[in-house]
């Protein structure tokens, strides 16, 4: 977690802002889960979710960026088209905060103090980390434990952005979520006393994805681009 927060100061504390370009705005989406609970497809999505960005342009080509967004995941086995799943009929609900940060990599230059229009696809990825609280089922039923924990993850993102009005970069991504734990949906509980209880495939861990538009400002005069 410290090393998140190391990342996303660094955005604040540069020195000279009138001398790089700096993105701030928005994302509005929606997300999915894909667990031990729910339907397995990669790209459904099914609750509202939304947050802040944050870039600091290196270059044509790179820019360092954090994100904070919310959600509320969801997997209802109900959905599902494992038989299994069906039967059982398990269904949870869970809200993660998500802090972000990493490095996105344009795959054509992206002048944006050039006055033509420029429009380029995108990756992103780096570092993640999800504020959720710890469940359990008993009885079939989503049981909270009382307690929260931070399930940290490896973002995959791309997406296409274009330049709009002065200032405006408008962009569409796809963002999946690889993550080291398997608590989000309750399949296994944090609790070590209540680890008999756990179901699934304790060998895969959870996935979430983000789906949605984001909306940037642009500002900073246009710099002289260093090689770091």
């Amino acid at each position: 977690m410290r090393y998140i927060i190391l990342i996303i100061f660094s955005f604040c504390l540069v020195p000279n802002v009138k001398a790089q370009i700096y993105e701030v705005g928005f994302f509005l989406g929606s997300s999915n889960f894909i667990g031990d609970v729910g339907d397995t497809k990669y790209i459904a999505p099914q609750r509202p979710a939304g947050g802040l960005l944050l870039k600091w342009n290196r270059s044509p080509r790179h820019a360092f960026r954090a994100s904070f967004l919310l959600t509320e995941l969801e997997g209802n086995d109900s959905a599902s088209d494992d038989p299994r799943r069906i039967a059982r009929d398990y269904d949870f609900r869970n809200t993660i905060m998500e802090i972000s940060a990493g490095m996105e990599f344009n795959f054509l230059d992206f002048d944006q103090h050039s006055l033509e229009p420029q429009m380029t696809p995108y990756i992103y990825t780096g570092i993640s980390t999800a504020r959720h609280k710890n469940y359990f089922f008993q009885g079939g039923v989503q049981t909270y434990e009382n307690t929260y924990s931070w399930a940290y993850g490896i973002p995959m993102v791309v997406g296409f952005k274009a330049t709009t009005v002065k200032g405006l970069v408008l962009g569409a991504e796809i963002g999946v979520r690889y993550t080291f734990s398997d608590e989000i949906d309750g399949s296994v509980p944090d609790s070590s006393s209540r680890k008999p209880l756990s179901f699934g495939n304790l060998n895969s861990n959870d996935w979430y994805v983000f789906s949605g538009i984001t909306l940037t400002y642009t500002f900073g005069e246009k710099p002289c681009y260093c090689s770091y």
